[in-house]
C-alpha cells in the first residue's frame, strides 16, 4: 500500500478498467495516474460492520432496513408514488396517484440488493427501462417495477 493505492514491485497499481463503477468490471494493472479508479481502502475483516438487520438504519443509503414506507411527491397535490399494470408486455408501471391504502404505494428497502422494493409486488424493486421509442424516435427513461438489478 502506498496511501489509497494497492502498488505491485514494478510500480504499477490496482486499476478498475475504464474508470467505470459498475458490477463485475474488470480489474487491471496500470500506470498510476491517481484517480479515484485506482483508490482502494482495505477493511481487515475482524473490523468490518455487521450489516443492518430488518428496522435498523443503514447509514449509506439513509433507509431503515425492510420498514415500509411511502414515496410522496412535492408537488401541489402531495401524490403517492404507485404501481399500476402496463397493458404491453406484463409490465408495472410507476405512476403518482392519490393516497388510497393500498400495498401498491408501499416501498421498502431491501438490505441484501440494496435497492427499494414495492411491499405488494412480491419484492419487485424500481427498475428504469430505457427502450427506444420507435413513434417518436426517441428513448424513454420510464420507471417501472420489476425483477430487482440492484439500478435502485
Amino acid at each position: 500500500m502506498d496511501g489509497a493505492f494497492l502498488v505491485n514491485e514494478r510500480g504499477k497499481v490496482m486499476d478498475i478498467s475504464g474508470g467505470v463503477d459498475a458490477e463485475q468490471r474488470n480489474i487491471i494493472v496500470w500506470n498510476k495516474h491517481g484517480k479515484i479508479n485506482q483508490q482502494w481502502d482495505i477493511i481487515y475483516a475482524d473490523e468490518w460492520p455487521e450489516e443492518p438487520k430488518k428496522g435498523e438504519m443503514n447509514t449509506d443509503f439513509g433507509l431503515y432496513v425492510e420498514r415500509d414506507f411511502y414515496i410522496v411527491s412535492q408537488m401541489n397535490d402531495h401524490r403517492y408514488l404507485d404501481v399500476i399494470p402496463n397493458k404491453v408486455g406484463g409490465m408495472k408501471n410507476v405512476v403518482i396517484k392519490t393516497r388510497n391504502g393500498r400495498g401498491t404505494q408501499k416501498w421498502y428497502f431491501h438490505q441484501q440488493s440494496k435497492t427499494i422494493r414495492n411491499r405488494d409486488r412480491d419484492g419487485q424493486g424500481l427498475d428504469i427501462i430505457l427502450k427506444n421509442n420507435a413513434r417518436y424516435g426517441e428513448r424513454t427513461n420510464h420507471l417501472r417495477v420489476a425483477g430487482t438489478n440492484s439500478g435502485w
